[in-house]
């Protein structure tokens, strides 16, 4: 599987709220960072993870650019929460060598 097909699979199951899903692709010492908050470890990773789905009802993604290089993919993406709550952001996700998710990085864009 290319990376960019596992970067729209750790998407599609985040709109699904997959949490097990996104745990098994996970690295042990996976980052993740936004701009809000910064951690460490596949299980903090999930912690937060849990946090954001159990505050919404629904998650809706669109992609609407992918870019992928040697070991990472970066999307620009439209995530509508709960029907309503419209962001812009772009994740960038690191691979390691068995194709696990290393880091995730996402950062709040605009819509224009």
């Amino acid at each position: 599987m290319s990376l960019q097909a596992i970067f729209i699979d750790y998407l599609r199951r985040y709109e699904a709220k997959d949490l097990d899903g996104i745990a098994a692709m996970l690295a042990p010492e996976v980052t993740l960072r936004d701009w809000n908050l910064s951690v460490k470890g596949r299980d903090a990773a999930i912690v937060e993870t849990r946090k954001n789905f159990e505050s919404a009802a629904s998650i809706r993604i669109e992609v609407l650019r992918v870019l992928e290089g040697e070991r990472s993919v970066a999307g620009e993406l439209r995530i509508v929460v709960d029907g309503h709550i419209e962001l812009f952001v772009v994740d960038v996700l690191d691979f390691d060598d068995e194709g696990r998710i290393s880091a995730i990085r996402a950062y709040l864009g605009r819509r224009d």
